[in-house]
């Protein structure tokens, strides 16, 4: 059996690598556009704001030992079009410019996706940048190095944008970030968390701008202004954090089922609407766990693990992805933040029954040194009490904390469950009623 997958990043690499181990006579050949394969892009704001300086360490594996283990990589080979009744590809040799064509008997889409590029006049100027591959890290970096350039725009304030500002703080630079949105982080966190964050970034005197478009950029060739619609400042460098795009365009076979912006829609098995066509990571839904729907969440833990399933299936298996939480966190200058199932927004558009608690207290014992603050917010169903989601905010072990609202989002556990669940205490680490207990006990 000859299989093909088309993109080897996360989900694409994940799942040849895997089909290679259980079906190691098949052959199995992956086509990346780029030069790079299996890549933690998820690295690039601490490599560019100089955390590390080996750009190779986001690197999993080379596709040398790819090779080695008798996956067939193309570098700089992109796939233009896909013949799905014949089974074949149309694919550039991106170094020579030669075409040709390619047949399979299955096939993966693991495409990814790209960074939007807004509607924003001039755009088009130097200094004016993405920060989705390791040539826009690469770039950047040196930017940021330059102790000449010192003021820093971040249009955009999702992930990407604001682990940027902490990059562009730790170089020294002068921030500014404008966001279309009244709130840092909108699709991703409720509001009492998203507050919490906006303090954190202002506090370290992040000149944050929400609510605001960003229409044009000034300058002759290189970036020296940003016009919006309610003022203008100077700026040396742009870094667009807007967004992303499946990369899905080339696809034009009306019969696989895509979303609004673009994502191949896929069941728990990664199995598209065509025969014989799986796909997996940022070009495609996942199923969602509470909701048992497909999602959009471009994150790359569900991508790998989605990827690893197709790769089982591909070889004949018949595995089922059990489905994501869209757990996700960040750090936020000195503050980290996590969440996990759904929002309240999102349980709000779903039309459920559902109500919320929001609390602060401390993350240890007073007496030991490092205490300080901690929320948690939880979103339950009114009659079940069974917990949806979980938020968690606070400068330690917020992150870990959500972990655990995650098994137990999973296990399908109650708030009161949640208030009696027997967690670690000791003085450095905790308070005899966790946080989380607290909150699962007035969660009623």
């Amino acid at each position: 059996m000859k299989v093909v997958v088309i993109g080897g990043i996360a989900a694409g690499m994940s799942a040849a690598a895997k089909f290679k181990r259980l079906c190691p006579n098949d052959e199995v050949i992956v086509y990346e556009k780029g030069e790079i394969v299996s890549f933690g892009a998820c690295g690039l704001p601490y490599y560019v704001g100089g955390f590390f300086e080996d750009s190779d360490q986001m690197i999993a594996r080379t596709p040398e030992k790819f090779r080695e283990s008798g996956v067939d990589i193309f570098t700089k080979h992109e796939v233009l079009g896909i013949d799905f009744n014949s089974k074949t590809l149309k694919v550039k040799n991106l170094r020579d410019d030669e075409e040709f064509t390619d047949s399979y008997d299955k096939l993966m889409i693991a495409t990814g996706a790209r960074a939007i590029i807004p509607p924003i006049k001039n755009v088009n100027l130097e200094n004016v940048l993405t920060l989705k591959s390791m040539e826009d890290g690469n770039k950047i970096k040196a930017l940021l190095s330059n102790p000449e350039l010192k003021k820093v725009t971040i249009i955009g304030a999702g992930f990407i944008g604001l682990e940027a500002v902490e990059a562009a703080k730790q170089k020294g630079k002068e921030v500014t970030v404008v966001q279309l949105q009244d709130r840092v982080l909108a699709e991703v966190f409720d509001k009492e968390i998203t507050d919490l964050l906006e303090e954190e970034i202002r506090s370290h005197e992040v000149n944050l701008l929400l609510n605001e478009t960003v229409l044009e950029l000034g300058g002759d060739t290189k970036v020296n202004k940003v016009i919006t619609n309610k003022g203008e400042f100077e700026t040396d460098l742009v870094i667009l954090a807007t967004g992303v795009r499946p990369n899905t365009e080339f696809i034009t076979d009306d019969r696989i089922e895509k979303l609004r912006n673009g994502a191949i829609v896929v069941d728990k098995f990664g199995r598209t609407s065509i025969e014989d066509v799986y796909s997996a990571g940022d070009c495609a839904t996942i199923n969602s766990y509470v909701t048992e729907k497909e999602a959009y969440v471009p994150l790359a833990t569900g991508a790998n693990k989605l990827g690893r399933i197709v790769g089982e299936n591909l070889a004949g298996q018949n595995n089922s992805f059990q489905g994501s939480l869209a757990s996700s966190c960040i750090k936020v200058m000195n503050m980290e933040a996590a969440r996990t199932g759904l929002s309240e927004k999102e349980v709000k558009e779903l039309g459920f029954a559902y109500k919320t608690k929001f609390i602060s207290d401390m993350n240890q014992t007073s007496y030991y040194p490092g205490r300080q603050k901690i929320y948690v917010k939880l979103i339950y169903d009114a009659h079940s009490k069974v917990i949806l989601g979980g938020q968690v905010a606070g400068y330690k072990d917020a992150v870990q904390r959500c972990n655990v609202l995650a098994a137990c989002i999973f296990g399908k556990l109650t708030t009161e469950q949640l208030g009696m669940l027997d967690l670690c205490y000791a003085p450095p680490f905790a308070r005899t009623w966790d946080v989380l207990n607290v909150a699962g006990n007035v969660s009623k």
